[in-house]
């Protein structure tokens, strides 16, 4: 008689094992089903890209190439960037337009042959009002003429391992074989944007003047943003919209909340309404998803041992900054933080020299680690240093 409520009970557990799984399964497929109705984007072509890690979280068709029309102008812009890092060019200088240059066009601010504008306007009329005069003036002024231009165009765009994009002019007008994709638009406004955060100073203006100064005379002419998140989105930093007959519209979409900035690109929408609709519907998912744990922190860090060097030690301190992005709802004060370094180092060491790891892990699993560098140069010991050393010992 015993044996009949044991074998009812082996019979429940091994159900149990088989419908546990599948309730489990269930509500994951509902889960998944739940997300994507949720980012079911109307254009063709869609991706979200974390800015810091550029971790993607959602893509739609990110790789096809298309035309990408003004949005083109986030290259353009990181080329003028580049240039005034380096120097070459100055907030303050004054640029002359050419005819080609006044000839555009498309959207423009109406600049006439002989006009000079500075780099700083220049800049926001190519960001703010989307101007395919200043485009080319400001590739004529860094390179002399739009083709070495857009030949560094399709050079950083290698560079930065955007394989889908093929740049024919510096302003977007639809032209045969100028295209790019969702994915690579988001690769060059990450390095946009983190590269050079001052962009936001130009991508956040909604309305501004300038002033023409012609041989007709002076007369003001007014910026109007075409992106229009800047006064519609609250969490919106920029940054590019483009609209041409082949291209549709589209636009590089960028937003920061609670320290996390993401990267909303939309390609090929029906209308201006559905392209900013869809990336808002991203940001805010995104946003909903995203949590990000930062660590730029020296502690445990301490000066590590030097063997034959002409010191003990050599002072140690970290390469970059760590970041992970969470996106499944783990509780990321839980991420363990561990110091990895074999010591001594052997001398000689130089300024930047990997010297060890600090080391990030998750549940027992390493999610990932950044570089402890030397601070300075560490000399291999001489002969005359071992003997200083030896009277130094003796004195003593």
């Amino acid at each position: 008689m015993k044996r009949i409520p044991a074998l009812l009970l082996a019979f429940m557990m091994i159900l149990t094992c088989f419908l546990i799984p599948s309730e489990a399964r269930a509500d994951n497929e509902n889960e998944e089903q739940e997300t994507q109705a949720a980012l079911e984007v109307s254009a063709p072509s869609a991706i979200l890209m974390e800015a810091s890690t550029g971790t993607v979280i959602f893509e739609k068709d990110a790789d096809t190439a298309r035309p990408p029309a003004s949005v083109t102008k986030v290259m353009t812009m990181l080329l003028i960037f580049d240039a005034l890092e380096e120097g070459s060019i100055r907030p303050e200088d004054e640029v002359t337009v050419s005819e080609y240059a006044a000839s555009m066009g498309g959207s423009q601010v109406f600049l006439e042959p002989g006009e000079t504008q500075t780099v700083d306007t220049m800049l926001k009329c190519i960001s703010v009002a989307s101007a395919n005069d200043a485009c080319v003036a400001m590739a004529e002024y860094i390179c002399g003429n739009e083709e070495e231009f857009v030949a560094r165009m399709n050079e950083r765009a290698r560079e930065l391992g955007m394989e889908n994009t093929n740049f024919v002019n510096c302003n977007g007008l639809d032209a045969e074989g100028h295209v790019t994709s969702a994915r690579d638009i988001a690769l060059m406004s990450r390095e946009l944007i983190t590269k050079y955060p001052q962009i936001q100073d130009y991508s956040m203006i909604w309305m501004e003047n300038i002033t023409h100064e012609t041989n007709k005379g002076t007369s003001e002419f007014g910026l109007t943003n075409t992106n229009k998140l800047v006064r519609q989105y609250e969490y919106a930093t920029g940054l590019k919209t483009g609209s041409t007959g082949d291209a549709k519209f589209c636009v590089s979409a960028t937003a920061e909340k609670g320290g996390i900035e993401l990267i909303a690109v939309v390609m090929a929408a029906e209308n201006s309404k559905d392209r900013f609709a869809d990336a808002v519907k991203l940001l805010n998912y995104g946003f909903g998803r995203c949590q990000l744990y930062s660590d730029d922190s020296t502690d445990g860090i301490s000066p590590i041992s030097v063997e034959n060097g002409i010191e003990d030690t050599v002072d140690a301190g970290r390469e970059d900054t760590f970041s992970y992005l969470d996106t499944s709802g783990i509780n990321i004060n839980d991420i363990e933080r561990r110091i990895q370094v074999d010591s001594p180092i052997p001398a000689p060491v130089r300024k930047g020299d990997v010297l060890g790891y600090v080391a990030y892990y998750l549940d027992g699993e390493e999610i990932g680690k950044s570089e402890i560098i030397a601070l300075n140069d560490m000399e291999k010991a001489g002969f005359l240093d071992y003997l200083a050393d030896t009277a130094r010992s003796l004195l003593l």
